[in-house]
């Protein structure tokens, strides 16, 4: 497919229409349909198989890096840190230095999965009201589009970390692909030139972020022509050299606070030294026998999966068959319940008190559920964040790897928006973050992405934004069998459940359970969004349910491997062009 993300969404959209026409897509769902819709995706869409590993990412060129790191030698940390690293150059719109992120690890050796925290934070200058006019309303422009809307960077201390803790390769060594490709330059595909130039209105105000990704006269790259990074080399090279400390404490960490002083930035020299990954405790549920672990806060990803897993385990969802009306009406009530809670309950928990514990419990969600009406959409008006104290006792990309010892990583990261800020730090050719618009600028306004959050996720310095990100690793007794993720804002919550639920519901093969078509409820606005490939029989019994159905744009671009006995199964979305699953 060529000519950009839109296109492929179009194309993607024009393909699950033609797949509910051959019934793939339920309508009253009975054994034999479900069957029938799950052999139809399967017969379509094949799963990559290697032997010894596999390397899942959102673009082809560092998917090959990761599995070149394996084939040397390289174990599922070394193949993702360079995989990190070489994204910030492939695949700048969500690839980055500038950003942060989450990484979940699970050590073979060990038999331990830990969850890497390396979110942005706000710089010590930031506060509550920061971003509030003189009439006490948001700025979107000074929180999305300015200096003032990045935060502290963590992808350069996170993937450092993740390779000084648990892999097996220099830092050098894992770092020399990413260097070649942004000195030699890469090919500019279809897609980065469709982006770019979608996004030219958010580098036009800054002349280095212009200098950077367009020609010398100003005009856009064409694909199939060489864009050389050469600013981002450097960096790079730094960093292979001197460490972290380069990004953080070096010349790197000077020319970003210059760069900050410069346009009335708030990050100085001393928030970059004083920033710092966290390793936490993966958030862990179970559901139908296989254990899900995923990322804890400020992630609201592992919770609110875990939560609607919760809720949906009491619901013979199998039986009602993939998207059929009840099994969506269903997903989208659970959905609802979920997002209300994560507008009060969940923020950066080292600064305030996230109930982990009652969000996930089982006794939290039998309760929600009595609250599901089987007949009638509960209006979003209706719906208010609950109570789970008594019950206690956060543009981006993903990619999945596993190796032959089942060493596996599930890791997203972000710079926000697609190209973030879209400002270059001076000299080093790496893009800035718009994360701190991910806080709560305003108890009770939505973010970009239409999310309410509360005082939970007000802005307050050293803390850290409120995520959706979902790493997630599922395990059946103790083993993993699977790795999955997702871009998409405030989608990637419920695009990574329905991955999850597409394999262990439905039996679907790990690319059968990417490519079929994914419903979203956040609970505000008050819509069940919908990918087109829903029958107009199911739309129209969800709309006699009181769902007010809007078919929208394709959501999330999910990258996945899975564990089997004799060997490895993976594949990327393809409804983001440039993704490859690749093995050895």
């Amino acid at each position: 497919m060529t000519g950009g993300p839109a296109k492929t969404a179009r194309c993607v959209s024009a393909l699950f229409v033609m797949l509910a026409m051959g019934a793939v897509i339920l309508a009253p769902p009975t054994s034999i349909a479900q069957e029938a819709a799950i052999v139809s995706l399967q017969d379509i869409f094949h799963p990559v198989y290697a032997r010894n590993g596999m390397v899942a990412t959102q673009e082809a060129r560092a998917t090959r890096v990761g599995v070149e790191i394996l084939e040397k030698g390289g174990n599922a940390v070394d193949a993702a840190v360079a995989v990190g690293f070489a994204l910030a150059v492939t695949l700048p719109r969500a690839g980055n230095l500038g950003g942060g992120g989450f990484m979940l690890i699970h050590s073979a050796k060990s038999g331990e999965t830990v969850s890497l925290d390396y979110r942005e934070m706000a710089p010590a200058a930031a506060q509550k009201d920061m971003y509030l006019n003189a009439t006490g309303e948001v700025d979107s422009d000074k929180s999305r589009f300015s200096h003032h809307s990045v935060g502290v960077p963590g992808t350069v201390a996170g993937l450092t970390k993740a390779l000084a803790d648990h892999g097996s390769l220099s830092l050098a060594d894992v770092m020399a692909p990413a260097i070649a490709l942004a000195e030699e330059g890469i090919v500019v595909t279809d897609d980065m030139a469709a982006s770019l130039k979608a996004r030219r209105k958010r580098f036009e105000p800054w002349p280095e972020s212009m200098r950077v990704f367009f020609k010398a006269d100003g005009s856009a790259y064409e694909a199939g022509e060489r864009l050389v990074q050469s600013d981002l080399a450097w960096s790079l090279r730094q960093i292979a050299e001197n460490g972290a400390s380069a990004f953080y404490e070096g010349e790197i960490a000077r020319k970003i606070a210059d760069a900050m002083s410069a346009h009335g930035g708030p990050i100085t020299l001393d928030d970059l030294a004083a920033y710092a990954p966290r390793v936490r405790q993966p958030v862990r549920g179970t559901y139908r026998g296989f254990e899900i672990a995923s990322m804890p806060p400020p992630s609201s990803g592992g919770v609110h999966i875990i939560q609607i897993l919760n809720i949906l385990e009491g619901f013979p969802i199998g039986y009602l068959g993939h998207n059929g009306a009840e099994t969506i009406h269903l997903m989208a009530e659970a959905m609802k319940l979920a997002y209300a809670d994560r507008s009060r309950h969940l923020g950066d928990p080292d600064f305030a008190k996230v109930p982990v514990k009652g969000l996930i419990s089982k006794e939290y969600a039998a309760a929600l559920r009595e609250r599901i009406d089987r007949n009638r959409a509960t209006p979003s008006n209706a719906v208010a964040p609950g109570d789970p104290l008594p019950f206690e006792s956060n543009e981006t990309t993903h990619f999945s790897i596993m190796d032959k010892d089942s060493n596996v990583v599930a890791n997203t990261y972000t710079i926000n928006f697609s190209y973030g800020s879209g400002i270059v730090a001076e000299g080093t050719g790496i893009l800035l973050n718009n994360e701190m618009d991910d806080f709560s600028a305003k108890p009770g306004v939505p973010n970009a992405y239409g999310l309410i959050g509360g005082e939970a996720n007000a802005i307050e310095a050293g803390k850290r934004p409120l995520s959706s990100m979902s790493p997630t690793i599922v395990f059946k007794d103790g083993v993993p069998v699977f790795a999955t993720g997702s871009p998409g804002g405030s989608r990637i919550i419920s695009t990574t459940l329905q991955v999850i639920m597409n394999v262990i519901d439905h039996g679907m093969n790990v690319a059968a359970a990417q490519a079929a078509p994914r419903v979203h409820h956040q609970w505000l606005p008050d819509e069940l969004r919908v990918e087109v490939g829903l029958s107009p029989d199911t739309i129209a019994i969800l709309t006699g349910k009181g769902h007010r159905v809007v078919v929208k744009d394709a959501m999330g671009s999910t990258q996945s491997v899975m564990r089997a006995e004799n060997g490895f199964y993976g594949a990327s979305d393809p409804r983001r062009e440039g993704a490859l699953t690749l093995g050895y």
